[in-house]
This record gives C-alpha cells, structure tokens and sequence, in this order.
C-alpha cells in the first residue's frame, strides 16, 4: 500500500472526508460556547458579552479531533460487523486496509492532541474533559448490550457544552444543563433517524438501536423528541434574550427548525433507507442554522445593548 493509499485509509478512518459528523459536534459546542459567555456577561451586571477567540478556537479545535477520535474507536468496535452492512464495507478495518492496531493508536493520538489544548484552559475542564473520553471510548460499544446507544452517542456529543461552560463560568449552571437535555434530544432524534437507514442490515447482523426499539412508533417518537428540544431550547433563548432588546425575537427563530424537522419526518415516514440518510444529512442545517441564530443575537445584544 502506497502512502496516499495509507493516508487515505486514516482519513476514512476519522471521517475526516466526510466531515458531516464533525458539524454536528461543532456547531452545538459553539452554542455552548456563546451562551456561556453571555450567562457570564449577565451574571456580572453586563446586558451580554463574547467569549474569548482563544476559548473560541480551543473548543472548536477539541469538538474536531474527538469526533475524529470516536470514528477511530467506533470502527474498531465494530470491526467485524462493518463488512456485512452493505454502507460500511467499504471501511478500511472492514476491508483490511488498516489493523485494529492502528485504528486504536489512531484514537489514542487524536485524544491527546484533544488533551494538549486543556493546557490553556482551567484545570477543572480538564477533569470535565475525563468523562468526555470516557463516553467516546464506550458508546461505539454500547450496541452490543442496549438498545439506547443513540442516548449514549448523544452524551459522548453533547458533553463539549458543560465543559464550555466550566471553562467560562467555572461551573454549569441549570441552564447548561437544559441545553444539554435539549441537544441530548436532538441528537437521539437525528441519530434514529441514521439507524432507521441500518435497520435491515442491523437486524441481520444483531446490533441493537432505538430504530429497532421504537419499531413502527420511529417516527412519532422522533417527531417528539423534536418537540422537546424546540421547546428546551426556546426557555434556553428566551433566558438569555428576553433580557435584551432582542426580547424574544430569537426563540421565534426557532420555527424554521420546526419546519426542517417536518420535511425531515415526511421523508422518513416512507421509511426507505435512503430518505432516512437524507433526513439525517439535513441536520446539519439545523446546527448550522441555530449557530448562526445564536451567534447573531449575541453580537447583536454585545454591540446593541
């Protein structure tokens, strides 16, 4: 095998060629983020504020290469099913272009640079960041024992926002915390809706998912999940904005999320495969859109009052 041949492998191997995963764990680590520092900025008497560049670029940075490190992981786990899933036999562990060896000192390196941005930040993130590690080690595992290995997907994803607000407030407050139930849900719904594209192979094989646990209900359990995080993530924004003179202009932001997750549920009702992959594909418009909701109303509350 020749070296591009290699290099291509790794960057099969971390999903790096298809940076789809990596949007879905950036842009809620940068909600995270900003709303931290907004919290800050209010607990301190100012109407809103900004976080640092360096606090910026450190946790986009982290949300990267621990997406990177979870794909590494996850293709080891499932290194000897992943070639009898017509989707995944393509994988370089699947097909043997790299050793379960490799894929391992893959996730370990990709860890430790993670690791090596903790340096410039508080050291209670780096405690934080020891349950980070730990969820993206186990949940690529989870399948094998439970039905719910969404939920701990979900987590493993999710827990970049605690550690943002440690990093920022020194510790999380409710409101991390509901953000984080409403991404938990988001991302049970989104992460479904990827397994109801797997179901066949993954009955075949024995892997377990909540596609197959909530069978014929996928959809309206989906749809419900959906609701929930619009509804966590509107007192999220409202207890930030209203405050402002924004009011709550930016929890009304929120229905065009409601619409994207209708068009992402009539897709799926069909429950064809591919229609499945596609609703799960336009998720991340959904973070890209809260992104740009939240960032605009924080720059706009910083610099309006």
């Amino acid at each position: 095998m020749t070296f591009n041949d290699k290099l291509h492998a790794y960057l099969q191997l971390t999903r790096f060629d298809k940076p789809v995963g990596i949007e879905l764990l950036l842009w809620p680590t940068l909600w995270g983020i900003m709303l931290a520092a907004m919290g800050q900025a209010q607990q301190q008497g100012a109407t809103a504020g900004l976080p640092s560049f360096k606090v910026f670029i450190i946790f986009a940075l982290g949300a990267i290469f621990m997406r990177a490190a979870g794909c590494a992981i996850n293709d080891f786990a499932d290194r000897k099913v992943d070639g009898h899933v017509s989707r995944t036999k393509g994988r370089p562990l699947a097909d043997g272009r790299l050793s379960a060896k490799e894929a391992v000192a893959a996730f370990l390196v990709l860890v430790l640079l993670s690791a090596s941005l903790l340096f410039f930040l508080p050291i209670a993130v780096f405690y934080w960041s020891l349950g980070a590690v730990i969820l993206a080690f186990i949940y690529p595992f989870m399948k094998r024992f439970t039905h719910l290995p969404q939920v701990f997907l979900a987590a493993a994803f999710g827990w970049a926002i605690p550690m943002a607000y440690v990093a920022i407030q020194g510790a999380p407050d409710i409101w991390c915390w509901l953000l984080f139930i409403a991404y938990m849900c988001w991302t049970v719904a989104y992460d479904t809706q990827y397994a109801m594209a797997d179901r066949e192979d993954d009955l075949k094989i024995g892997v377990k998912s909540t596609a197959i646990l909530f069978g014929r209900y996928d959809v309206i359990i989906i749809s419900l999940l959906q609701m929930l995080f619009l509804l966590v993530m509107g007192a999220v924004m409202w207890h930030y904005f209203a405050p402002t003179s924004l009011g709550i202009i930016p929890v009304f932001g929120l229905a065009l999320v409601a619409m994207m997750f209708a068009k992402q549920n009539s897709a799926c009702a069909s429950r064809q495969a591919l229609a499945c992959f596609q609703a799960f594909l336009a998720n991340i418009w959904v973070g890209r859109y809260i992104f740009a909701l939240v960032a605009t109303a924080c720059l706009w509350t910083t610099f309006n009052g």
